[in-house]
């Protein structure tokens, strides 16, 4: 009856205890206020010490400690001493003190283990603190001594049945709980009770001295350090490195560090927004080498610091619009270099070639660096073997290294162009700074941004859709960031060069990483890219606006629902057979206005669309082929058409018939006029398709149907490939297929009316001696033609800017990337792959060999002959009918959603996309082999 009873009291009496908040009650009582309102809030021993002083701390020792002896002396009146009762007592105060008091109960454990077992505790309180001096870090240490706890007090209590289960769960309990309280010691010790600001640094072991080996906050600390910081911890050869923060008193760190002539030390300054992507700060403050000594130690940190004020260093803040900051210094091990220099990733004179440059001599780094001396330069292009050039006294094979630790390091920073300085010591290369090449940002890709908007744009086009665009991605990220994308500027997410769409790499990798995502996710949604892994601090940080996202997504099919009965079919009906040529310049102005708002919200689901399947698609690992694609207009189309020339070949004998017109022929035959009103109403249907729907400057089938009777004709004259609708299982994932399709079929039909409008309103500007010739208002903006409607006065000139869309026109190949906002390209060479692999992005699976046609554009087109590859730019729905007819696709740009994927998945065809530059690597008449399920094209 007395275990039933001590057991009750174990129960209730020692959580009571435990939760007594007693640190809280002396708080108030020595400072007026209540830990519980400061700091982390938690009412623990340290946070006592921190808020209150030395007084206080030891008072809240004091009162914990008597409630772990209280809860063993209660045990006693129960069970006999030692046993392990006394254990779940002291789980029982731990417990109430979480509870009740926010605090961990270590204090408590601690002085009832003294009572419990005073030699065991003893011993454990010994080895702990050895454990702790090795390693000075408290979590190491707090781990350490739970591992003594349960070691130590399982052996000499073995003999007791379910001791050893006590110990464990009593360690494994303050363990748990420690991880999820906030320590108060964790807090900014410039803002801890000065009296024992100094015991804190004891206590903290080296967290006292901030060291490279630390996760280091760049706002506190600077880039330099924060990177240098970064690469040690990933096992890069970095130096021993400690931190003044600014503010900081110098004398802690000079007496905790001891230099030497054997073991000199450097002071280099790590300013606040040095080495960043926007300012790298080169040359702005002085550093020191060669410091032997405390005294030495001391001035040079001194001279440091004053060099942040230094005139020169100040107006290039000033000219960059830098904030004052401060400036922490950086004391390193000095590198007694052999060879030394510095290394670009990307050549900051000429970007756009594809070798390392690297700037070398003999000794230390600060000879390159200086100025003083003229380096020795080489330039290295990495490929499977490295071509090094350039002569000098630095080892080919030491310069091969440095080459590719600068591009490995690049790769790291998300392919942001970095300058290296680097020392080899004639064992190690060692890294002695890394920064981003400022001037070569931001990157710009054209890849998803050549399939987007294709070809040379002409000015109307892009000011059409880079707002919309832009417009529709801030929306979108301005949910998922919240606060976190004030400062971004999305207008900036696309920009021409030589009038041809490039995407900010450096902002969109920005985005998805504050979203917790990798930077490459795009690339990997809409075109089957790699994907890292996602920093998972980041997405549960962002987790809230994350699930906002997510509810957009799972609604989507609704919000399209509603927002095409109010919005795209009430228009797109009104649009339809609608005559446009009564109507006044400023009634087709105002048809384009009531266009362009329901465009943008076409745009949305265009973008959102594709995103929701390849995520869905992602996720459920359900192949592409396995879904049905009969929505696509780009597969409708071809199936239109197909079954139309196979009942005009039930009609007329394709062996007997040599006259290429087969809808004249058709005409005259009584038979043909079903087919032949079959055709037109085709053309009516699917009439907004082109070579590009995006690009509004692109005229439509509608308007010159030369191209689709001739592809009729090729229909008619050979048996065609024939797929039927096929029956998927994945009636979810079918229905987000249909859904894209749908919103891809709409955003096509509303630019077409838009382009006609703009066609109407040239016409009507031509007819008063306004314009001048067809095509000139695709060379006027938006705004431009507005206020040409509104004033009748041309304030541009149109004929330069057709010479520079000309001149652009004949630019065949342009960069896949560009460095900084210089295009640079009279440097840029077209390169001749020698290569007989290129690696490119399977689209469709399968393995065919066959013979390249290069088709560049569709006016290009002629016959496709049997065993054809074709090999283009890009792919647009308009492509599709000549598409089919090949036994094979290479395309420049694309993924697995693209519209030449989707084709050569409905017809079989093997088809791999993103091979860079093929369609001037390639050749007509070359054989090749493709594999479209691993992305390889082998040139045979």
């Amino acid at each position: 009856m007395q275990e039933v009873w001590g057991s009750l009291v174990i129960c209730t009496v020692c959580p009571l205890l435990g939760s007594l908040p007693l640190i809280d009650w002396l708080s108030y009582g020595f400072t007026g206020q209540k830990l519980s309102q400061m700091g982390t809030g938690n009412v623990s021993v340290s946070a006592a010490f921190y808020h209150g002083g030395r007084g206080l701390g030891i008072a809240a020792v004091c009162s914990e400690a008597l409630k772990g002896i209280f809860a063993i002396l209660l045990t006693r009146l129960f069970f006999p001493p030692g046993s392990v009762w006394e254990l779940m007592a002291l789980i029982g105060v731990v417990i109430g003190r979480y509870w009740g008091g926010k605090g961990a109960g270590v204090t408590n454990v601690v002085w009832g283990l003294l009572l419990h077992d005073p030699m065991g505790t003893g011993v454990m309180i010994i080895l702990s603190a050895i454990s702790f001096t090795l390693w000075r870090d408290r979590s190491s240490g707090r781990l350490a001594a739970l591992f003594w706890m349960v070691v130590i007090l399982s052996v000499r209590h073995s003999l007791t049945d379910g001791y050893w289960i006590g110990v464990l769960s009593l360690a494994g309990l303050l363990a748990t709980i420690s991880q999820k309280i906030p320590d108060d010691l964790d807090l900014d010790l410039d803002k801890a009770n000065p009296e024992t600001k100094k015991m804190f640094r004891f206590f903290q072991g080296d967290r006292a001295i901030l060291t490279l080996n630390q996760r280091l906050d760049p706002q506190k600390v600077g880039n330099k350090a924060a990177n240098l910081a970064y690469l040690k911890r990933l096992g890069y050869t970095v130096a021993d490195g400690w931190i003044l923060p600014p503010g900081d008193d110098p004398q802690t760190l000079v007496q905790w560090l001891n230099p030497s002539p054997q073991e000199p030390l450097i002071v280099r300054s790590s300013a606040l927004g040095e080495d960043s992507e926007n300012a790298s700060g080169a040359g702005q403050y002085t550093s020191i080498l060669n410091v032997t000594n405390r005294d030495s130690l001391e001035e040079a940190i001194g001279i440091c610091q004053g060099s942040y004020n230094q005139s020169h260093a100040v107006r290039y803040r000033q000219d960059l619009g830098q904030p004052e900051q401060a400036i922490a210094v950086l004391i390193q091990k000095q590198i007694q270099g052999v060879f030394s220099g510095v290394a670009f990733s990307r050549d900051p004179v000429n970007p756009l070639r594809e070798d390392v440059v690297i700037e070398a001599l003999p000794g230390s780094a600060s000879q390159v660096v200086s100025g003083k001396k003229t380096p020795h330069q080489y330039r290295v292009f990495l490929a499977e073997t490295a071509t090094v050039t350039g002569e000098g006294d630095i080892p080919l094979q030491l310069i091969e290294s440095v080459a590719r630790l600068t591009r490995e390091l690049e790769s790291l920073y998300h392919g942001l162009p970095q300058d290296l300085e680097w020392s080899y010591d004639g064992d190690q290369l060692w890294v002695l700074q890394l920064r981003p090449i400022t001037t070569l940002k931001p990157i710009w890709t054209r890849k998803i941004a050549a399939e987007v908007i294709p070809g040379v744009i002409r000015p109307l086009t892009w000011s059409i859709n880079r707002p919309l665009t832009c417009g529709v991605w801030g929306e979108i990220f301005t949910l998922v960031l919240g606060k976190g994308s004030e400062d971004l500027d999305f207008q900036e997410t696309a920009t021409l060069h030589y009038q041809r769409a490039y995407f900010n790499a450096t902002l969109l990798g920005t985005i998805f990483r504050r979203m917790g995502l990798p930077p490459e996710s795009l690339e990997f949604l809409t075109r089957g890219a790699k994907f890292t892994k996602p920093s998972l601090i980041t997405t549960i940080k962002n987790l809230p606006n994350l699930l906002g996202l997510a509810r957009r997504e799972w609604t989507l099919e609704k919000d399209f629902g509603r927002d095409n009965q109010d919005y795209f079919s009430p228009l797109l009906q009104e649009l339809k057979g609608q005559d446009l040529s009564p109507l006044s310049a400023s009634e087709l102005l105002q048809g384009i206005e009531d266009i362009l708002k329901v465009l943008k919200k076409a745009t949305y689901y265009s973008i959102l669309c594709p995103l929701s399947l390849a995520i869905r698609q992602g996720l459920s690992k359900v192949s592409l082929e396995e879904l049905d694609n009969s929505l696509a207009p780009e597969v409708a189309s071809v199936r239109s058409l197909q079954y139309l020339a196979t009942e005009a070949r039930n009609i007329l004998n394709p062996e007997l018939i040599e006259e290429k017109n087969i809808l004249s022929l058709l005409a005259e035959n009584p038979a043909g006029q079903a087919v032949l009103q079959g055709f037109n109403e085709w053309l009516e249907t699917y009439g907004y398709l082109s070579d590009a729907a995006t690009d509004i400057a692109v005229p439509r089938w509608r308007e010159d149907p030369t191209s689709a009777q001739e592809l009729f004709n090729q229909f008619f004259a050979r048996e065609q490939k024939s797929t039927n609708p096929k029956h998927s299982q994945f009636k979810n994932l079918q229905k987000r297929l249909d859904l894209k399709n749908t919103s891809t079929t709409i955003y096509s039909q509303l630019l077409a009316h838009l382009r006609w409008h703009f066609v109407a309103l040239e016409k009507r500007l031509i007819s008063t001696n306004i314009l001048r010739e067809t095509g000139d208002i695709f060379f006027l903006t938006y705004p431009e033609i507005v206020e040409l409607v509104t004033s009748k006065n041309l304030s541009v000139d149109i004929l330069s800017r057709r010479q520079e869309f000309r001149q652009n026109q004949q630019i065949e190949s342009v960069p896949r990337v560009i460095y900084g906002n210089s295009p640079y390209l009279e440097s840029y060479v077209v390169s001749q792959s020698s290569e007989k692999k290129l690696q490119g992005i399977g689209a469709s699976s399968g393995q065919v060999e066959g013979r390249i046609k290069v088709l560049k554009n569709l006016q290009q087109i002629d016959k496709i002959e049997e065993n054809t590859i074709l090999v283009v730019p890009y792919t647009d729905s308009g492509w599709a009918p000549w598409l089919c007819q090949a036994v094979g696709i290479i395309s420049e740009v694309g993924g697995s959603l693209s519209h030449g994927a989707i084709v050569a998945r409905e017809y079989g065809i093997p088809a791999v996309m993103d091979i860079h530059n093929a369609t001037n690597i390639l050749r007509n008449g070359q054989r090749v082999r493709i594999d479209g399920q691993r992305g390889i094209v082998e040139i045979i």
